[in-house]
């Protein structure tokens, strides 16, 4: 069942008009063309909205629970996916999952975080936000791929890293640094996809990569805006005027050069045609691993040292 968003009441209405109206034609009611005209403008109404969403607005559509996740884009891009689970050094952390697999007949590095889509695989991932062990985990996986020469393929979904005390003890801030730091040592090609949100320290850790893409409606931020709101104004309400003054949306962040390139997704969002955004994420990965295919491993560590120094210093 399609879940609607507030600001989707328009379409939600529309919509349910259509379901009565087929319900009527399936007891006999010749209006087949009543039917197709408000589909129309159904359709119209979905892509003029979506044509004009606010930050706020595109960040509950990358929260949308419907959204894709990291197990949708491995399903339909990896094939013979192996993942490999511990740190070596206190345990697993399902919300960061990585492992090896075939990417169009390549062998490929894959990591990232799983948000999960029922209650109970949500709490199973610990809603994707990834404990000091899964950036171990993220760095032993980096290392490997690193000594066999194989590609990091990054998948960012996460509000940030797990804040628990536990996690602090176990020194998250630590790990975070450290994930970091294997991106930008890695002499293979890593390239990183925003694919819902991409919330503090805890999407860098894997996101530090020589291509970073990003889905049209995805977003990507330092901190979130209820939290920067509560900060800044003591006022969590005010997370409508965070989310437009924190330039999180693909479009302000390409401008800054923070991303390489957005990822159109189809009217109404990724959950709408899941299969469609993970063939068009597909071919941008592909192309990007193409365009550094040629580069030494020292050239892929200097490009994606100097990718991240120049953010900011160049407005498009």
């Amino acid at each position: 069942m399609r879940s609607y968003l507030d600001f989707e009441k328009p379409v939600a209405e529309l919509d349910s008009k259509i379901d009565e109206l087929r319900a009527l034609a399936a007891s006999g009611s010749d209006i087949s063309e009543e039917i197709s005209s408000i589909e129309e403008k159904a359709a119209q109404a979905l892509k003029d909205l979506y044509a004009n969403l606010t930050p706020w607005q595109k960040t509950q559509v990358a929260r949308h629970p419907q959204r894709p996740h990291f197990s949708d884009f491995v399903k339909g891009l990896i094939t013979e996916f192996t993942p490999l689970a511990g740190d070596r050094k206190f345990g697993e952390d399902d919300a960061l999952i990585g492992g090896f697999g075939r990417f169009r007949g390549e062998s490929i590095c894959v990591i990232g975080q799983e948000k999960g889509a029922t209650t109970e695989s949500r709490l199973k991932h610990n809603f994707g936000m990834a404990r000091p062990e899964g950036y171990r985990k993220a760095v032993r996986l980096m290392d490997m791929a690193d000594r066999f020469d194989i590609p990091v393929l990054s998948l960012v979904d996460s509000a940030g890293a797990y804040p628990g005390i536990g996690a602090e003890e176990r020194g998250q801030a630590e790990a975070i640094a450290r994930s970091t730091d294997a991106c930008l040592s890695l002499g293979v090609a890593n390239v990183a996809v925003i694919i819902g949100e991409g919330g503090s320290g805890g999407a860098i850790a894997i996101a530090t990569a020589n291509r970073v893409l990003m889905l049209e409606h995805a977003i990507y931020s330092v901190i979130s805006p209820e939290a920067a709101s509560s900060i800044l104004w003591r006022d969590s309400s005010k997370a409508q005027e965070a989310a437009t003054n924190m330039k999180i949306t693909a479009q302000d962040l390409l401008r800054f050069g923070v991303i390489d390139a957005i990822l159109k997704e189809p009217a109404g969002g990724a959950h709408r045609d899941p299969a469609a955004v993970i063939a068009l994420t597909g071919d941008a990965i592909a192309g990007a691993l193409n365009d550094l295919r040629t580069l030494d491993r020292d050239s892929l560590r200097q490009q994606r040292r100097q990718k991240f120094i120049d953010i900011g210093r160049k407005l498009g």
